[in-house]
Parts: C-alpha cells; structure tokens; sequence
C-alpha cells in the first residue's frame, strides 16, 4: 500500500517535475503525411480550419482517400497482396487530446482499416485487433466485406508469381518444357508474350513490383489552431509478404506515436527496421528532449543505420521514413536514403505538407546518398 506519506512526496514530485515546454503554434492548422499524402493533408487542414474536425477525424478523413483509391497499390483498396494473392490491411491511430490508440493487423476484406482502428479505441477495453477477430468486429459495426484485390493488383502478382525460380531455373508457374524457344528469355519479351494485351507500361510496373516489392504505407499527422494532436498510418504492407507478416504501421510506438504535450511522428518503409528501433516513439522522444522535428528524424535515422555498422552495402537493401510534428508546428519529413533510380531517373524522397491550407510538396532530409 501507498502511505499517506509516500502519496504526498510522489504529488510533490510530480507538482514539481518539469512541465512540456511547447507552445500552440499560434492558431495555425497544419497536415503532414508521406508522400502520397497531398490530398489527404488538404482535406485534412480544410476540415479542421472550415468545419471544426477534431484532429484525429481529419487526419482518418485525409488517409480515407488513398484507402479507396484503387490506383495506390500500397494502401487499401488495390493494394499489393501478400504471397497467396490475398490483400491484408493494417492501421493504427492515436489521438492526442484524450491519449487514446487503436489499432488493426492483418485485417482482410475492408477498404478502411484506419476507421476500423479507430473503432477499436473507442468501443473496446483493448488497443489492437488481429486477422480474423478484426473482421469480425469491423463487420459486427456495419462494415461490409469486399474483394480488395484489383485486375491490377491480381495480374501484377500473377507476373511476380511467375517470376520465381528454384536453383535450376524452374518455376511451375511460368512456361513448361514443351514451350516455344525463348518462352522464358528475356524479361521483356516474356512479359509481351504472356500479356499481348497489356501497355508497356503497364508491363514496366508490374516488373518493377515483382523485382523490388513495394512497402507502400501512408501516414498522416495533424494539429490544430487549439494545439491538439492525432495521427493515423494504414497500409497493405510489404507486397508479396508471408500471410500474416506484421510490420510497423499497426503497432503504437514504431508506426505511429503521438505525445499531446511534445509532438507526433510516423513512418513509411521497411517496417521491420523500424520495429527494431522503435522509431515513432523515438522520434517523439528526441522531440519531447528539445530536438528539433529535422534532427529528431535524422537522430532516429542514424539508429537504423548502427543496426548494420552503417554498411551502405547492406542499408542500400532498403529505406525508411519517418514525418515528424512538433506541437509548436515545426515539421519534418527525413528518409533514410536522399532517394532512388527507377529506369535511369532519380526520384528524390519527399512529403506533403499543409499549412493553413497551403498544400505543398518538400523534400526529405536524408542520411545516405545514392549514386546513379
């Protein structure tokens, strides 16, 4: 038991203890979010600054319109599925006013799992559901159950099936033996041979997903002109992956953190580096000790990076970023490599940010550099 004694030192201490430092960022209303983000952190700012939104509403509101979207193939409706060819969702959310979360793993056949997680932290005595318990509550609230894999999305997976070999070259999925000479050389005029009805393009895409699967993921952090906080990632995770791979988008504290009194920060990438660092919560750490939102981010960076000896050989295999936001509205998005080549271009990694509705793209602070 607490003695009375013991009660009135702990009050003391805590009444005495040092309180957050940061300020309301003087009435402005600002959205950040990765780079898929640009629609989502308009809507997001716009509802907050017209109709009131609470924060956490219209940051679900904003990552709605990449969810439904069938052309984003790492989110929701189109995403890439896993290596059965069954698309599997995960969200989380935490909303900062009442410093409540909720999350989803593994989560089939609902467009929106971020409104599903958020179901969760309202109407359960829990933080996170998984694989078929979470369809099941999502369907028990009204939800309906849907096909999430797209003609896109099923023949890009059908291609990376049929890319895959065994020591002496086989695959049972591509051509057998008694098939015409150069069935299976090279890339592209196998892939015009097997779809005669598809663009280059499109052929181009689905090679690019089956050589380098895409991880996809968006977050979005929001803060209003009161000073409140919330945030929301969701994805279709790492394409291709084992059925009921979990990376960091659901779990509080990798894929999303967010500390009302200090800031909030997310992730996009390779969740599993980042689960090994703990790199929303870390972020929000660095933060709550002073850190700036660029420095934070670079902080946590550096991290992953110590997790190979900062081999650039191994840390070349993948990416990360993190998207920081301070409660006094200093923001940042940083990335653990400056960018990537993709058919001779150099993509530079980037974020979309809105500041009183002023919705713009910025680049990532970086780490590493990639050579062409």
């Amino acid at each position: 038991m607490i003695s009375r004694r013991n009660w009135f030192l702990s009050s003391a201490a805590l009444a005495a203890a040092p309180q957050a430092t940061a300020q309301s960022p003087g009435g402005r209303f600002i959205s950040i979010a990765s780079s898929n983000g640009l629609r989502a952190v308009t809507l997001a700012v716009t509802l907050m600054k017209q109709r009131n939104y609470d924060t956490l509403d219209a940051a679900i509101s904003g990552v709605n319109i990449q969810e439904e979207d069938p052309e984003d193939n790492s989110v929701g409706y189109g995403g890439l599925p896993n290596e059965e060819g069954i698309v599997e969702l995960d969200a989380s959310v935490m909303h900062g006013p009442t410093r409540r979360a909720g999350s989803v793993a593994s989560i089939r056949g609902i467009k929106t799992p971020s409104k599903v997680a958020k179901l969760v932290m309202e109407r359960t005595d829990h933080i996170m559901l998984a694989g078929e318990g979470a369809l099941r509550f999502a369907k028990a609230h009204g939800f309906q159950e849907e096909e999430l894999l797209t003609e896109k999305s099923r023949k890009a997976w059908l291609l990376w099936k049929e890319s895959l070999r065994d020591p002496r070259g086989h695959n049972n999925w591509g051509p057998g033996l008694d098939a015409p000479a150069g069935a299976d050389n090279p890339p592209r005029a196998w892939l015009r041979q097997r779809y005669p009805g598809e663009s280059p393009e499109f052929l181009d895409w689905a090679w690019e997903m089956a050589m380098h699967p895409i991880t996809g993921t968006i977050n979005c952090l929001a803060l209003n002109g009161k000073g409140e906080m919330s945030g929301v990632t969701t994805t279709s995770g790492l394409a291709w992956k084992l059925p009921g791979r979990v990376g960091d988008s659901p779990i509080i504290g990798a894929g999303l953190f967010v500390d009302q009194d200090h800031g909030a920060a997310g992730s996009t990438g390779r969740g599993e580096e980042n689960i090994r660092v703990a790199g929303a919560h870390t972020v929000v750490e660095n933060m709550r000790h002073g850190m700036s939102a660029k420095d934070a981010v670079l902080d946590c960076l550096k991290r992953v990076a110590r997790n190979y000896n900062n081999d650039p050989a191994k840390l070349g295999r993948f990416d990360l970023n993190f998207y920081a936001l301070r409660k006094d509205g200093d923001f940042a998005g940083g990335s653990l490599w400056n960018g990537s080549y993709s058919r001779g271009q150099f993509q530079p990694r980037r974020f979309a940010v809105s500041v009183d509705g002023n919705a713009r793209m910025e680049n990532c602070v970086h780490l590493l550099e990639r050579k062409a």
